[in-house]
C-alpha cells in the first residue's frame, strides 16, 4: 500500500491522537504517527505543538522512522530553538553510532539546523565525522563544513574546519575530494580574496586523480575548480589538458562544457604551432556537435555557449556548418541563435551553400525569422567580400517578392552594403525607390532616406522623394526626423540652387515646431554651419565616411574572455558578467584567461570590486577625455533664454533662419563667403549675414575664424546656462571669539577652480598683521592651494576681501558631516579656530557630462540599495530652465523623456576625487514639487548632492 492514505486525513482533534500514538510503546504504531505528522507538516498544517513527543522518537535504531524524525526537525528547529536543544544529545550519540549511514545521516540534520544555539554542539561531531573511517560519511561531512560556514563563518574559521577541508583534497576517495572542492567553492565564492583553493601541481595532480571515478556533479565541481588554476607553463597546461580530454565524450553535457571550460582556457598557454595544439581543436568539435542532437531546451544553452566558442575561436567549428542548419521543426530561439553562429562561421569556402540556406529561409513563414535571415544575408555581403555580388543579387529577388517587411529588412541591409563597398552596387537604387511607398517601419524609412541623401546627386527626383517624406514630418519617429533632417542639408549642398525651399523648411520644422532636443540641436548646428562657413559645412556633412566593419556585434574581448572563463554557466546564456545579475555581487570574482606562453603579460588579475569611494570604477566609466562626443547629439538647451532680445517686429513662424530670406539667398549683393559651395556661384551671400528677424543670440554670427570653430562657440547663443550660484558670504568666526578678528565668507567655482572668498574685518584696536591660514584633514582633501595674500596691515574698523584658491590634493579624513571644513587662522595676536561647511556643488567638476549609454550601463551597474529618493519643494521653474540653471554648478543633462506629462531629466555629476553621482528628476507640469533620485557607488554623497540641487534651484 502506497503512503497516499497519510494525506487524506482531516479529522478534528487529530493533534491530540498523534500525540497518544507518538508516546505509544508499539513501534509500528510510532511510526504510522510520525508518517501522519509528516504528510500534516508538507500539506501545510502547523504541527509544532507535536515536537517534544516527535523528538522522543528519535531514541530508535530502526533508520527510516529516524529519518523521518530529523526531517521534521529540520523543519521546525528554527520556530522552536530552545526545544531543539533536546535533541542535541541524540545526534552527538547518532554520531558515533556503529552504521555508517546513521552517523552521515546525523551530521547532515545538524548542517541543516541552521539555529545558533545549537551550531557550538554541532563541532565535536562535525570534528569526528570529518575524520570518520568510512567515505560516505566524510563527504557527507564536507558538505555540513560549507553549511556551517554559512551560519557562523567565524567559528569555522576558529575551531581549524577549513584546514581540515582542505586536507580532504588528499583523501583517497574520490567523492570525498568532489564534495570537499565543492565546499572549498563555496566558501571561497563569498570570501573572493581568501585564497582557501590553494591550488599547486601537486593538489592539482589529486584532483586529477579523482576526476576519472567520481560521479557526474563531483566531476563538474572539480573541473570548476581546475579552471580556476592558472598552469606555470605550457608543459604543464598539455599534460591538464591531455587528462580533461576523455571528459568530453560523457553523458552529461554539464560535465562536457565544465571540460570545454578547461580546454578553452588552457588553450591560451598553448604555441599554437604546437601539434598537440591542433589535436585539440580537432577533439573540441565532436562533443559540441552533439550537445546540438538534445532536446530545444539544453540545444539552446549550447549554442548560447558555441557563439561565445566561436567568437573566440572559429577554427574549432568551421567545417561544421551543416549542423546548424534551421530544421523545420526547431523552436525560434533555436533558429535564431543558430541563424547568428552560421554567419559567425561563414567564409568564402562555404558562403554558397550559407546563401542557398538563407534564401530558403527568406520565404519562411515566422516573421522573426525571415527578418533575421534578410538581415544575415547582408551581414554576410559584409563579412566576405567575394559574396557580395551574390548577395546584393540575393536581397534584389527578394526585394521582387513584394512581401512588405521582406522588403523593408532588404533595404537596411543594402543601406549597409552601400556602406561597405562605396560606388560598387549603387545602380540597384532605382529598383529600390520603386518600394517607397511600402515602408511604413522607421529602421526602413530611416535607411531609403539615408540613401537618397547619400547619393542624391545620382538620383534625378531626389528633393520629390524627400518632400513626400516631408509632409508628415511630426508624425515621424525620431530616428527618421534626424535622418531626413541629414539628407536634406546633404541634398542642399549637393544642389543648393534647387532647393533652398526644402531645407528652410526642414530647418524651420526642427528647430521652431519640434519639442525633441536632439533634433532641435542638430538643427540648429546645420543652421549655423550653412549661415557661417558653407565649405566648413561640406566638409563636415559630406566627410568621407568609414567603412563599417564585419562584425558589428561582436561582444567586447575582456567581456568575451571574461564569459569564456564562465562557460556552462548562466552568464554564458545571458552572455553577460556574473556581477550584471547576480544580486548583491560581492563575491563575484571578475575572471580572465591566462597570457600565451611569452607574451609579457601577467598570468592572472582578477578584477575585484573597489575599495572605497574615492576610487572611481575603470571598467563602467571610460576617461572623458578629450572626446567631443557625438557631434550631432550634442545637448544644447532650447533657445527660450534668448527670445526676449528679439526685435517687436519678429514673429516666430516667419523666422528665417538661412539668413536674410531666401531672396538675398538667390541675389549677390556681398560676397562675404569668399568660397562658394559646389562651384555654385549663386549660392551667396545671405548665408553670411544675420537676418533682421533672427533672435539677437542666434543671428549675427561672429566672424569666422577657423571654419568649425564657431560650432562649439555657443557662449552668444541657444539658452546657455547661467553661472555656478554662489551663496552670500556668512560669519564663520565672530570677532568676541577671536581677539577682534571677524572672518566672515563663501566658496565659489570659477573656471574650475576652488576659491574660498573670506572678508577679514578688524574690531579691535590694534593693527593686525601676518596673517596665514590651515586646514585639517577632510573629507575631499580640501587644502589652500597657495598663502593668504593680505598684502597691507588690517588697520582698526578695516575690512579686507581676500580670495583663496584651494586644491582637493591634500590628506584625506571622513568628517562628520561630510561637508564640514576646520580651519586654523594665525595673525600676530594669536591662533584662532573655527569650522564651516561647504557646499559639495564646488566639488562637481566640469567634465562630468557622461554618455548616454555609459550612464545606462552605469545605472543598472549600481546596486538598487544605493539609491535614494527626495523631494525639492516649492520650484517654479520648467524642465529647460532648471537644466540650464543645474549646468552652471556643472549638473549636466544627459537626455530628456516626457511620460504623460512628465519631464524626466537624466543627469550626472562627477566629483574631484572620481565619484561619479547619476541623478533622475521629475518634473511635473503644474506642480512645484520635483522628485529627485540619486544613485551612486558612494551613498553617503547623496544627501549633501541633494542639498546643492536644492540651494541651486532655489536661488
Amino acid at each position: 500500500m502506497t503512503d497516499s492514505k497519510y494525506f487524506t486525513t482531516t479529522k478534528k482533534g487529530e493533534i491530540f491522537e498523534l500525540k497518544a500514538e507518538l508516546n505509544s510503546d508499539k513501534k509500528e504504531k510510532k511510526k504510522e504517527a510520525v508518517k501522519k505528522v509528516i504528510a500534516s507538516m508538507t500539506v501545510g498544517k502547523d504541527v509544532s505543538a507535536l515536537f517534544p513527543d516527535v523528538v522522543n522518537c528519535m531514541q530508535t535504531d530502526n533508520l527510516e522512522l529516524k529519518k523521518l524524525v530529523y526531517l521534521y526537525l529540520m523543519n521546525y528547529a528554527k520556530s522552536q530553538p530552545d526545544m531543539a536543544i533536546m535533541a542535541v544529545n541524540t545526534f552527538v550519540k547518532d554520531c558515533e553510532d556503529p552504521n555508517p549511514l546513521i552517523r552521515a545521516l546525523a551530521v547532515r540534520t545538524m548542517g541543516c539546523i541552521r539555529v545558533d544555539k545549537i551550531t557550538e554542539y554541532l563541532c565535536e561531531p562535525l570534528r569526528k565525522c570529518l575524520k570518520d573511517e568510512d567515505p560516505y560519511v566524510r563527504k557527507t561531512a564536507a558538505v555540513c563544513v560549507a553549511k556551517l560556514h554559512d551560519i557562523n563563518a567565524q567559528l569555522v574559521e576558529d575551531q581549524g574546519f577549513l584546514d581540515t577541508l582542505k586536507d580532504l583534497i588528499s583523501d583517497s576517495n574520490p567523492m570525498v575530494v568532489a564534495n570537499a572542492v565543492a565546499a572549498l567553492s563555496e566558501i571561497a565564492e563569498s570570501h573572493p580574496n581568501s585564497n582557501l583553493l590553494d591550488l599547486n601541481p601537486q593538489t592539482i595532480n589529486k584532483l586529477l586523480t579523482a576526476l576519472n571515478e567520481c560521479t557526474e556533479w563531483g566531476q563538474i565541481f572539480i573541473l570548476d575548480c581546475l579552471a580556476n588554476y592558472t598552469p606555470r607553463d605550457d608543459r604543464e597546461s598539455q599534460s591538464i589538458c591531455e587528462r580533461v580530454t576523455p571528459r568530453l565524450s560523457h553523458a552529461n553535457s554539464a560535465v562536457v562544457l565544465s571540460a570545454v571550460k578547461v580546454l578553452m582556457k588552457f588553450m591560451e598557454m598553448l604555441p599554437k604551432d604546437l601539434d598537440y595544439y591542433g589535436t585539440l581543436l580537432k577533439k573540441l568539435a565532436p562533443p559540441l556537435v552533439t550537445l546540438l542532437s538534445a532536446e530545444p531546451e539544453l540545444q539552446y544553452v549550447a549554442l548560447r555557449n558555441i557563439n561565445l566558442i566561436v567568437q573566440k575561436r572559429p577554427e574549432i567549428l568551421k567545417h561544421e556548418m551543416k549542423v546548424f542548419f534551421v530544421k523545420y521543426n526547431d523552436p525560434i530561439y533555436v533558429k535564431l541563435e543558430k541563424l547568428d553562429i552560421m554567419i559567425r562561421l561563414a567564409s568564402q569556402a562555404n558562403i554558397a551553400q550559407v546563401l542557398a540556406e538563407l534564401k530558403e529561409y527568406a520565404t519562411e513563414v515566422d516573421v522573426d525569422f525571415v527578418r533575421k535571415a534578410v538581415r544575415a544575408i547582408g551581414r554576410c555581403a559584409i563579412k566576405v567580400e567575394q559574396s557580395a555580388e551574390r548577395c546584393v543579387s540575393t536581397l534584389l529577388d527578394l526585394i521582387q517578392t513584394k512581401v512588405n517587411y521582406v522588403v523593408q529588412e532588404a533595404i537596411v541591409v543594402i543601406k549597409d552594403i552601400f556602406r561597405k563597398y562605396p560606388n560598387k552596387y549603387e545602380s540597384v537604387i532605382a529598383t529600390l525607390c520603386e518600394n517607397l511607398d511600402s515602408l511604413d517601419e522607421p529602421e526602413a524609412r530611416a535607411a531609403m532616406i539615408w540613401i537618397v541623401g547619400e547619393y542624391a546627386e545620382r538620383i534625378d527626383n531626389a528633393d520629390e522623394l524627400l518632400e513626400s517624406f516631408l509632409e508628415g514630418f511630426h508624425d515621424e519617429s525620431t530616428q527618421v526626423q534626424l535622418q531626413l533632417l541629414t539628407a536634406i542639408v546633404k541634398l542642399f549642398l549637393k544642389k543648393p540652387t534647387e532647393t533652398q525651399e526644402l531645407v528652410q523648411q526642414v530647418l524651420s520644422l526642427a528647430t521652431q515646431d519640434s519639442d525633441n532636443p536632439d533634433l532641435r540641436d542638430r538643427g540648429y548646428i546645420y543652421w549655423r554651419l550653412l549661415s557661417t562657413d558653407p565649405v566648413a559645412a561640406k566638409e563636415v556633412v559630406l566627410a568621407e565616411k568609414p567603412l563599417i566593419s564585419e562584425e558589428t556585434d561582436l561582444i567586447e574581448p575582456t567581456l568575451l574572455e571574461e564569459l569564456i572563463c564562465h562557460i556552462g554557466t548562466l552568464a554564458s546564456v545571458y552572455h553577460k558578467p556574473p556581477s550584471a545579475f547576480v544580486e548583491g555581487s560581492r563575491g563575484v570574482q571578475h575572471k580572465r584567461l591566462p597570457a600565451r606562453a611569452g607574451s609579457g603579460e601577467s598570468a592572472e588579475s582578477p578584477d575585484v570590486g573597489q575599495s572605497g569611494p574615492a576610487e572611481a570604477p575603470p571598467a563602467v566609466i571610460p576617461s572623458q577625455g578629450d572626446l567631443l562626443g557625438d557631434l550631432l547629439n550634442l545637448d544644447l538647451a532650447p533657445p527660450t533664454a534668448t527670445i526676449p532680445s528679439v526685435q517687436p517686429s519678429m514673429q516666430m513662424g516667419a523666422m528665417d533662419l538661412l539668413g536674410g530670406g531666401l531672396d538675398s539667398l538667390m541675389g549677390d549683393e556681398s560676397d562675404t563667403l569668399g568660397g562658394d559651395i559646389g562651384g555654385s556661384p549663386s549660392m551667396g551671400a545671405g548665408l553670411g549675414a544675420a537676418p533682421a528677424a533672427m533672435p539677437a543670440a542666434l543671428g549675427s554670427a561672429p566672424a569666422v575664424g577657423g571654419g568649425l570653430g564657431d560650432l562649439f562657440d555657443l557662449g552668444g547663443g541657444v539658452g546657455m546656462p547661467t553661472g555656478a550660484y554662489v551663496a552670500p558670504k556668512t560669519v564663520w568666526l565672530p570677532a568676541m571669539k577671536a581677539k577682534g578678528l571677524e572672518i566672515s565668507g563663501t566658496f565659489a567655482r570659477r573656471g574650475g577652480i576652488i576659491q574660498m572668498d573670506l572678508s577679514l574685518t578688524n574690531k579691535a584696536m590694534s593693527v593686525m598683521t601676518d596673517f596665514a591660514i590651515q586646514f585639517n584633514r577632510n573629507s575631499f582633501g580640501l587644502a589652500p592651494a597657495g598663502p593668504l595674500q593680505v598684502l597691507t596691515p588690517l588697520s582698526p574698523n578695516q575690512t579686507i576681501d581676500v580670495s583663496l584658491p584651494l586644491s582637493t590634493s591634500g590628506p584625506v579624513m571622513k568628517m562628520e558631516p561630510l561637508n564640514n571644513l576646520q580651519v586654523a587662522v594665525k595673525n600676530n595676536i594669536d591662533v584662532f579656530y573655527f569650522s564651516c561647511q561647504y557646499p559639495l556643488s564646488l566639488l562637481f567638476v566640469e567634465d562630468g557630462k557622461m554618455e548616454r549609454q555609459v550612464f545606462l550601463a552605469t545605472w543598472k551597474d549600481i546596486p538598487n540599495d544605493n539609491e535614494a529618493q527626495f523631494q525639492i519643494k516649492d520650484i517654479h521653474l520648467n524642465s529647460d530652465a532648471a537644466s540650464n540653471k543645474l549646468q552652471g554648478s556643472n549638473i549636466f543633462t544627459i537626455a530628456k523623456r516626457t511620460v504623460e506629462g512628465q519631464d524626466m531629466l537624466y543627469q550626472s555629476v562627477k566629483l574631484t576625487n572620481a565619484i561619479w553621482v547619476l541623478a533622475e528628476m521629475r518634473i511635473q507640469t503644474g506642480n512645484p514639487n520635483y522628485t529627485l533620485s540619486i544613485k551612486c557607488r558612494a551613498p553617503e554623497v547623496s544627501q549633501f548632492v541633494y542639498q546643492c540641487y536644492e540651494l541651486v534651484l532655489k536661488n
